[in-house]
């Protein structure tokens, strides 16, 4: 079930993290490559910034983005900033969102993300906490899939599984941690089903992209390849 004000305080606390990381790097390393084909680590602290606006719009009622070309834009035009404007601008755009996220409202209300994808209003706390927690990772500064709260893993697992549920590119799929974890997705796919065998992060670094699965074992047949998210 999801708890409101903790997924708020978690936004708060991966937001400090993320902030005291790259609050001790300098220009030049903003201008590196990050883990993101494409995107230096300018990129997707613009784009954690922009993001933040972004789902103010949402629990707003407003449209995310106006369109993919002005929120790809607005990524760019910001990026190339110095880190003390980057950071400024993390910290103000966090504050926004969480005043907007807090203020009382139709918590069960359906809002509207990006390409018509709608959620519920208590789930855009959790959202934002995966673009934190996930682009923290992406910086490639040290923090990695395994530094990660047990809580968020076990939940974003829950989340990815759900998303890629009934694909029809994807077999029938289980995955199972040594603990008994367990979580099923896939399935509109008519290929024999498999079991992808490993630890909870390892199982989260392939559902969401992030690593290329060779560190899971698979029953029944290949690692089942999955869409982008």
């Amino acid at each position: 079930m999801t708890d409101h004000a903790r997924d708020l305080e978690a936004v708060r606390e991966a937001t400090d993290r993320l902030l005291g990381a790259t609050g001790k790097m300098d220009d030049g390393f903003l201008a590196e490559p990050s883990r993101l084909p494409g995107w230096s680590r300018g990129h997707v602290l613009a784009h954690l910034s922009r993001n933040a606006d972004a789902l103010v719009n949402v629990l707003q009622g407003r449209p995310m983005y106006a369109n993919s070309e002005t929120r790809d834009a607005d990524i760019e035009r910001d990026a190339s900033r110095p880190l003390s404007e980057q950071l400024a601008d993390l910290r103000a755009s966090t504050a926004a969102f969480l005043a907007s996220a807090e203020a009382p409202a139709d918590r069960e209300r359906t809002v509207t993300l990006r390409n018509g994808v709608t959620d519920s209003a208590s789930r855009i706390p959790f959202r934002r906490l995966i673009e934190v927690e996930l682009h923290h990772v992406d910086l490639g500064v040290g923090y990695e899939l395994e530094a990660l709260p047990e809580e968020f893993v076990i939940r974003e697992n829950d989340f990815l599984a759900q998303r890629f549920a009934g694909h029809p590119d994807v077999v029938p799929t289980t995955a199972v941690t040594e603990d008994g974890r367990l979580w099923t997705t896939g399935g509109g796919s008519d290929g024999a089903p498999v079991t992808v065998r490993g630890t909870a992060p390892d199982i989260l670094g392939w559902l969401c992209g992030r690593r290329d699965g060779s560190a899971l074992t698979v029953d029944g047949g290949g690692l089942p390849v999955l869409p982008p998210l």
